[in-house]
């Protein structure tokens, strides 16, 4: 199911990763599941796909998520 915000996401979603983070999820999220739609596993491939675009803007230092180094 598409989240319209932030707030509407999953909560270990909301609770492990910043707003931004959050953003970025939710609209990779929305993105995968309208463009998966004849497929079964839609929420689940939309779901490796969003979170596959948090990691390519943030990285997981200990038990936080940061924004990735611009020099890497």
């Amino acid at each position: 199911m598409p989240y319209r915000t932030n707030e509407d996401l999953p909560p270990s979603v909301r609770r492990h990763l910043p707003g931004h983070a959050q953003s970025i999820f939710r609209e990779a999220f929305n993105n995968a599941f309208a463009q998966h739609f004849n497929d079964a596993a839609r929420e689940e491939r939309a779901f490796r796909i969003a979170w596959g675009a948090v990691k390519r803007s943030y990285e997981r230092l200990g038990h936080q998520w940061v924004p990735r180094r611009a020099y890497r």
